[in-house]
């Protein structure tokens, strides 16, 4: 079974458009590290991450080495990278930039929010990308129109 660390922002957005579960259908099992959890602190996103067999929460072995991204990244994208190392992770779904360029750096493959609704469209998880795009937008989570329009293009919609 594939190794998939998330970060926070993926799972309040999936959690707010009620897809939250899409990870569990696309990687089985995932993981967080404790910084993701103690950001989680809307809902329903934090009862249904708390809640869920699923998601396993686990600590960094070594917290002294956040030390060494704290210039640029959050609590919770330090950890994710680190917790990756440790468990010689296969995948990290996180969404922003700098936390992504970081991750690939270091030789992770990465995808983010929209990747997983693309995912999920190409495996027959869900009939349409547009509707949770949609949805994903009117929650607040940003998507440029011209990223909208590629992802829409590749999902055929």
């Amino acid at each position: 079974m594939r190794k998939v660390i998330v970060n926070t922002t993926p799972l309040i957005a999936l959690a707010d458009i009620g897809q939250l579960d899409l990870l569990h259908q696309l990687y089985g099992k995932i993981l967080i590290p404790d910084a993701v959890m103690n950001e989680i602190e809307s809902e329903p996103a934090k009862t249904l991450v708390t809640n869920a067999q699923w998601i396993g929460k686990k600590s960094i072995s070594y917290p002294d080495r956040k030390s060494l991204f704290k210039a640029r990244l959050h609590s919770g994208e330090v950890e994710v990278i680190i917790l990756a190392e440790e468990e010689e992770a296969d995948l990290i779904i996180m969404d922003d930039n700098t936390a992504k360029k970081t991750a690939k750096y270091l030789g992770y493959k990465v995808t983010g929010t929209l990747g997983i609704l693309l995912k999920a469209k190409q495996e027959k998880k869900i009939e349409a990308e547009k509707p949770f795009l949609e949805s994903l937008t009117d929650n607040g989570f940003y998507v440029d129109e011209a990223i909208k329009k590629t992802i829409l293009k590749i999902a055929g919609e």
